[in-house]
């Protein structure tokens, strides 16, 4: 009782600190919360149990592993941004690769927010007598639908201020989680000791998974297209606040979840967090689950938009915003049925991939152009990482 006296007390703290007018007029947070909802929006849904059930107690190096190469590719867009190499990269060869980028980015979007929209249909249906594949992919067609709808009809001006509710909620349970898993912890240590799970994948397997995986601490790169509210250094200290912050919250997380539980019988499911935070507190599903379902739709809002915006662009208005949602959404419909959610965040991994190793291409030529040899080398073989990527991630099997 106490502990979920706790949990509750944190995550309304939580929410009530987020909301508060100091924080909203407070221009840091502001430019930072956008990245970092991004980062940890669906991520922390997913990636513990994944990393539980493969790597066991290797777990948190592979986080730890995970967020310094994703530090490592928004090393490379805050150098762009610093140099201004968007917009105008150095000579021909940039310049292909900051259209490429573009595209890559929007057809990673179509990828995410199939992602997205599986994890809310997989989470609306968790709690009720309807808990089947086929349930869940009604519901993300419907949400796709209405999306549409929405974007075709009115736009997406109605919903944008529901990003700032979903995002402070979701945080505020990410909160309440971190402070159960923490008791719970504390609890289960001192009468059984804390659960050591060896590997149950091969090196080549687990680092294939984890290639898999990079989408779970994407979203970084959203700092870049926020020129026209922030100025270059704020937007370059808010992304790198935003990945310190949530490499923390990732760090913690994992660790606690690996120690405090033994991976489960069978296969695993894109809803096991669920269940497994259900043994911490009763109210913990309820509140993940409703976070979850705003926290996804809020996210395929904007990545729809996003992408939108992005074919508008790159295609000079030959292809505008309406077609580009009619084409996103037909295609996340057909990835809902033909496939299931750890195989969408393989794709989804594997696209931005590619799309952080031109982005790591586009610093490597803009070093190279400032004359900054060993930072040139550097971002290339980040690139050729990103490359590397995007060619073997595979998804949980």
């Amino acid at each position: 009782m106490l502990r979920d006296v706790l949990i509750f007390g944190t995550a309304a703290a939580g929410l009530l600190l987020i909301l508060s007018p100091p924080m909203r007029r407070w221009r840091f947070w502001r430019a930072m919360v956008t990245p970092l909802a991004s980062i940890i929006g669906s991520g922390f849904l997913v990636l513990g149990p994944i990393l539980n059930q493969s790597l066991g107690i290797w777990s948190p190096a592979a986080m730890a592993l995970l967020a310094l190469i994703a530090f490592g590719f928004g090393g490379a867009i805050r150098y762009s941004i610093a140099a201004g190499a968007h917009g105008s990269p150095p000579g021909r060869l940039g310049a292909l690769a900051e259209t490429a980028a573009g595209w890559t980015l929007a057809f990673s979007y179509v990828i995410s927010v199939a992602y997205y929209l599986n994890l809310l249909g997989a989470f609306a249906v968790r709690l009720t007598p309807f808990d089947t594949p086929l349930a869940a992919r009604g519901v993300t067609t419907a949400v796709f639908l209405l999306i549409l709808t929405t974007g075709l009809t009115k736009g997406f001006k109605a919903l944008e201020g529901l990003e700032k509710y979903a995002v402070s909620l979701n945080l505020a349970a990410i909160c309440g989680l971190l402070v159960g898993l923490g008791l719970f912890f504390g609890e289960t240590a001192a009468k059984t000791g804390p659960v050591l799970t060896p590997a149950s994948v091969s090196p080549w397997a687990a680092l294939t998974l984890f290639f898999g995986l990079i989408v779970t601490v994407q979203g970084f790169e959203t700092s870049r297209y926020l020129g026209a509210e922030y100025d270059a250094d704020l937007r370059i200290r808010s992304m790198r606040g935003a990945q310190y912050v949530s490499t923390a919250i990732y760090l913690v997380y994992v660790t606690l979840l690996v120690l405090c539980f033994a991976p489960g019988k069978g296969a695993l499911d894109d809803t096991a967090i669920i269940g497994m935070t259900s043994a911490v507190s009763p109210l913990l599903p309820l509140v993940l689950t409703v976070a979850a379902l705003a926290a996804q739709f809020s996210a395929s809002v904007a990545d729809t938009t996003g992408a939108g915006g992005l074919v508008a662009e790159r295609s000079k208005g030959l292809i505008g915003n309406r077609a580009a949602y009619a084409v996103l959404v037909a295609a996340g419909i057909g990835l809902t049925w033909t496939a299931d959610v750890f195989a969408i965040i393989s794709y989804a991994s594997r696209a931005f991939a590619l799309y952080y190793a031109l982005e790591a291409a586009i610093a490597a030529l803009a070093a190279r152009s400032a004359g900054q040899g060993g930072r040139a080398v550097g971002f290339a073989a980040l690139g050729g990482l990103g490359l590397v990527i995007a060619v073997l991630g595979r998804p949980v099997e």
